[in-house]
């Protein structure tokens, strides 16, 4: 399996937190980060300079928010514009600003700033929830993988409600609610309170219910996206063709099966309804119908493959309709440019992947056909893959336009960091890693930053994962 390699720019930090930093006033510059209670610190003291100086020590006090500083350069610094001479010492405090020269003029500037103490970083506000408030009425136990209907706002277990839906569209003229009976014009996944439930479960680990029930009770569960349920009211003429606009419900439902019946499917007046995400129109939610509905990508309902499968087309209808072309598999897509989204959008890094897959004489198809291979065959380590369900895509999955871009820009990553040097351009060869890789917040605002470093690299740095 291909995983992640990359080296600092720079030396590497010791494993303990960082208590304070030196933040440079020129932005081209990392910020320094003080990790030990006594530190020396070396670095550049004019932006045109490359070498390095032992220019000052820092000593931590015992006191929260202030530390010693003691000048080990060759000359005066400034802190604060008072002048410190070699070998002076002066007290700093957080936003203390020092210039570590004689005189302003031609030096870095820094920014002495303490970072906060862990706790006051974490302070959590702990709310104490009865169990009994967070269980589905329907089974009675703790809700799993929680839905809420509208208007009512009452929440449910994904299984329980779905079957309960199914039962109701079967039997009667709207969905009810099943805790207030109130009708039931929304439902939708709730992943505020999925954190809430596994919270309390982890804290009452006996309330959890058998795997096998849950498993159960997911092959039950149909809503994944919000769905729109049909009109309440009951047809005054049932030899109508297709209902009237008094019968459409104040939403106004536009789906060509509502109206006629297409492809030998007629929609139930009642019946749950899926709004595309791309188009805004309609298409009813046929849970056992084998084309997909959601891109697996993200989760969201694309119109595109069901009305393609239904022979319906833009041109035919009078109601919003998606192209085939915005929700295909994977296997069916071709790529002819890298992505905007690549490479964090640092175009810089976009230009040196398009100009290394030029110098080997391929096209980004060729490469990115050539990586889809290795990901369908799971040689390639999906921890960062930015979509949902990453460990069950392959290349047959339907995926929206904006999942394929981001998959394609996963693979060029992979395609990047695992790339001979030999075929690097001249002038990007020789680039050293920026420390915080592609998390790096600055390659997004310091044109200087982005294209001196290169971003195409694990960070060694900050919170992210390495």
């Amino acid at each position: 399996m291909t995983t992640e390699s990359g080296q600092s720019s720079g030396s590497k930090p010791s494993d303990d937190e960082a208590w304070a930093k030196l933040v440079p006033l020129d932005t081209r510059f990392s910020d320094i980060e003080i990790r030990c209670s006594d530190m020396v610190i070396c670095s550049e003291i004019k932006p045109s300079s490359s070498e390095r100086h032992e220019w000052c020590r820092i000593t931590k006090n015992l006191g929260q928010g202030s530390a010693t500083l003691h000048n080990k350069s060759s000359d005066a610094i400034l802190v604060d514009e008072a002048i410190i001479p070699k070998d002076g010492a002066v007290d700093i405090m957080s936003g203390s600003e020092i210039v570590p020269g004689p005189g302003g003029q031609g030096y870095l500037q820094y920014r002495f700033t303490v970072m906060p103490a862990p706790d006051s970083r974490s302070q959590l506000l702990k709310i104490s929830i009865d169990p009994d408030h967070a269980k589905c009425s329907i089974c009675l136990n703790v809700w799993h993988d929680v839905v809420t209907a509208a208007p009512c706002l009452h929440n449910f277990c994904n299984g329980c409600f779905s079957e309960w839906m199914r039962r109701s569209e079967a039997r009667h003229q709207h969905v009810l609610c099943p805790q207030c009976r109130t009708t039931v014009q929304f439902v939708g996944r709730n992943h505020f309170l999925q954190n809430i439930q596994e919270d309390i479960l982890k804290a009452d680990t006996g309330l959890r219910r058998p795997t096998e029930d849950l498993a159960v009770l997911d092959s039950s569960s149909s809503i994944q996206s919000n769905l729109i349920i049909g009109s309440k009211r009951k047809r005054r003429f049932s030899t109508l063709v297709s209902p009237t606009l008094e019968e459409r419900d104040s939403l106004r439902l536009q789906c060509p099966q509502c109206a006629a019946t297409i492809g030998g499917y007629r929609c139930e007046r009642h019946g749950a309804h899926l709004q595309c995400h791309l188009c805004r129109g309609m298409m009813p939610n046929r849970t056992n119908f084998q084309v997909p509905l959601h891109c697996m990508g993200c989760d969201r309902p694309f119109c595109g493959a069901y009305w393609s499968s239904q022979n319906v087309t833009h041109g035919e209808s009078s109601t919003p309709v998606c192209s085939r072309d915005t929700f295909r598999p994977i296997s069916e897509r071709t790529v002819t440019r890298i992505p905007s989204i690549t490479h964090e959008m640092n175009r810089h890094e976009q230009d040196i992947t398009q100009r290394c897959i030029a110098k080997m004489g391929r096209t980004v198809q060729d490469v990115v056909a050539e990586w889809f291979s290795l990901f369908n065959d799971r040689q390639i380590d999906r921890s960062r893959m930015p979509l949902n369900h990453a460990e069950s895509i392959t290349v047959s999955t339907h995926v929206c336009n904006e999942c394929y871009d981001k998959l394609v820009g996963f693979l060029l990553y992979w395609f990047r960091v695992t790339l001979i040097v030999d075929y690097f351009p001249a002038d990007a060869a020789a680039r050293e890693n920026c420390w915080y890789g592609y998390a790096c917040r600055t390659q997004h605002h310091n044109e200087e930053h982005a294209r001196k470093r290169n971003h195409v690299c694990r960070p060694t740095r900050g919170s992210h994962p390495s």
